[in-house]
């Protein structure tokens, strides 16, 4: 036999050897597999329930938080900010000065919120004043300021139902601006003199409002022509509002001004004509009494009605009678006398008369007092009795 036949043959028979050995194994490894797969035990799945109560060590129980709706509280708290030059931002105090003629830009932190701004620039519509809303700011921009824009701006977060949004006024934040004016020290006024009513007990205002924080400010009578003392107590000064009298009374009145001056500057302000109202604490409490309860045809009726308060304050008397049904005139008398005892009141009193009486008398009275804080009302009845005949002899 030839040497190359026998060598190829012997290769073949190692190859053919070397493939049976390779599929015999793999069988092998196949059955292998398959039983320890019967062998395994399953595992079975399951719901886990979750458990009530305490939970297990290493697990934590997460209960949902409700939605809440978005207000201004839930974005967070309301402040204003100024913008300053080259994009900074400061949060602003309860005063700030800008010069006339420099733009004044605030934010405000909140959707929705609103402003509110000094009278003269809600009153005037020239374009210089502009506010728009934001995402999550209220930006207000006036340009060309000067001293009349001086005041206080108020920024109130606005709380919404729907369609339906109101002011939160607990919640609102303000800053007053000062627009410093070099010529007008006090904020102009198209009014030469305002006149302002004096209540008793009651603060009032004399609005002497400067364009500077820097301004003096002091209160004079124009007549006589003296320097009004301010202490602090019974009158008091704020660069912020102007000169308030605590507890008018009627000395007060009469014409007033304010005086301010800054370097070499002094004005003077409008003038404010003070009238003095001795303004009740409460509406009057009247007490009514007939002179009787019962009375015969022919005699003569007196009601009274009466009011006890505060000295000076004038007291006005209504009624209604029976009588008026049949148009029959009224006649009254009425007194004022002061309060023995030393005490500062005085009774008021309304005394209706009613000559010779008759059916149609015979009814209910009403007394209805009234004063500056409002009217209340007392009532009585009275019976007309006929006469008794005379006995015939």
């Amino acid at each position: 036999m030839p040497l190359v036949y026998l060598f190829g043959s012997k290769w073949r028979l190692v190859l053919s050897t070397l493939l049976i050995c390779a599929v015999i194994l793999e069988l092998a490894y196949c059955q292998k597999d398959a039983q320890e797969q019967r062998t395994k035990p399953r595992r079975k799945t399951s719901l886990k329930k979750p458990k009530l109560g305490k939970s297990n060590k290493g697990t934590r129980a997460i209960t949902p938080k409700p939605k809440v709706k978005a207000t201004p509280t839930a974005q967070g708290q309301t402040f204003i900010t100024q913008v300053l030059n080259r994009g900074k931002f400061k949060k602003v105090e309860d005063t700030i000065s800008v010069p006339t003629g420099d733009t004044l830009e605030l934010r405000c932190r909140g959707k929705p919120v609103q402003w509110s701004v000094p009278s003269y620039l809600e009153e005037e519509d020239d374009g210089r004043l502009r506010i728009i809303q934001n995402e999550r700011y209220s930006a207000l921009t006036l340009v060309n300021s000067t001293g009349a824009d001086t005041g206080e701006y108020t920024c109130y977060p606005m709380y919404c139902e729907e369609n339906d949004c109101r002011k939160e006024y607990d919640k609102a934040v303000k800053v007053f601006v000062f627009f410093p004016d070099p010529q007008e020290l006090f904020v102009p006024s198209s009014d030469y003199y305002e006149v302002i009513q004096l209540r008793t007990n009651w603060p009032t205002v004399l609005p002497c409002q400067v364009t500077s924080p820097e301004a003096k400010v002091s209160l004079h009578r124009e007549y006589p022509p003296v320097e009004v003392a301010v202490d602090g107590t019974e009158i008091s000064f704020d660069v912020k509002k102007g000169f308030t009298i605590h507890r008018p009374r009627s000395h007060h009145a009469g014409a007033l001004y304010c005086v301010a001056s800054l370097g070499n500057l002094r004005q003077s302000s409008i003038k404010y004509m003070l009238i003095y109202v001795n303004y009740p604490m409460a509406p009057p409490a009247p007490v009514i009494q007939a002179s009787s309860s019962s009375m015969l045809v022919g005699e003569n009726l007196r009601v009274i009605c009466t009011v006890v308060g505060e000295q000076d304050v004038a007291v006005e008397f209504t009624w209604e009678y029976p009588g008026q049904q049949i148009g029959r005139p009224l006649y009254t008398q009425e007194s004022i006398s002061p309060v023995s005892g030393g005490s500062a009141r005085q009774q008021s009193q309304s005394v209706l008369l009613v000559d010779e009486v008759r059916d149609v008398d015979q009814g209910t009275y009403t007394c209805t007092a009234q004063n500056l804080q409002g009217a209340k009302s007392a009532s009585t009845t009275v019976r007309v009795v006929p006469k008794a005949k005379p006995k015939k002899l």
